[in-house]
């Protein structure tokens, strides 16, 4: 692309974030699915994504108006609206949170790419993203824009933002950034809370993320 790569590698996230394998605790346990009605018919979104409603709602529901304006949040941000598929969207998720080292959104963002139609050869090259033949010169952009806004301290550079807008209008990079900066919040929540792992995420960690990859459940227990 021409453009300074950010300062990732495979093993940022345990560099940077040493505590992130420590064995904690849940911070604040998850209420059972139906614990709020209204919350509960808007989380039927992710029996689409997931195949389930994640523990990471269900810990927000203590709150029930947060819950809720997270799932709306939620929606908004990874809708297809036509070239930033939801495939698409997933795998920036993922490689977002692989940025921050977050064991528990990269277990969730993987399952949805693969559960959205994400090509196997992306799966299973996404830290190849820059070279390997499976993504576009576009993707590679968006993913790069990933990257690079997940970092601490952020590392969104002029020549990425050009090369970026080569390749997406102003709604797409709104659209990029919208699932960058929603899996920030993600990020946070689900890393300082420790939320368990679901079954579901766990076997897709597990069959997608294991081989050649640090992945683990770590503190997700």
């Amino acid at each position: 692309m021409g453009v300074r790569l950010a300062s990732y590698s495979p093993l940022a996230a345990s560099i940077h974030h040493p505590l992130s394998r420590e064995m904690l605790m849940p911070f604040i346990d998850p209420l059972p699915a139906d614990a709020n009605p209204e919350v509960a018919e808007l989380a039927k979104f992710f029996n689409e994504t997931l195949g389930f409603c994640p523990n990471s709602v269900l810990t927000m529901s203590r709150r029930p108006e947060i819950a809720k304006a997270f799932i709306q949040l939620n929606m908004a941000v990874m809708a297809n609206h036509g070239r930033v598929s939801s495939a698409l969207k997933r795998l920036i998720a993922y490689v977002s949170s692989h940025a921050t080292g977050c064991l528990y959104c990269q277990a969730h963002t993987i399952r949805a790419a693969d559960r959205y139609g994400a090509a196997p050869e992306q799966l299973a090259h996404i830290w190849e993203f820059r070279t390997h033949a499976a993504f576009s010169a576009a993707e590679r952009a968006a993913l790069e824009l990933a990257s690079a806004a997940s970092m601490v301290p952020n590392d969104v550079s002029a020549e990425l933002q050009a090369e970026v807008k080569r390749h997406w209008d102003d709604g797409e990079v709104v659209e990029i950034m919208g699932v960058i900066a929603l899996f920030g919040f993600l990020n946070r929540w689900n890393d300082s809370m420790a939320t368990s792992l679901e079954e579901g995420a766990i076997a897709s960690g597990e069959a997608l993320l294991t081989a050649g990859s640090e992945w683990q459940v770590g503190k997700h227990q």
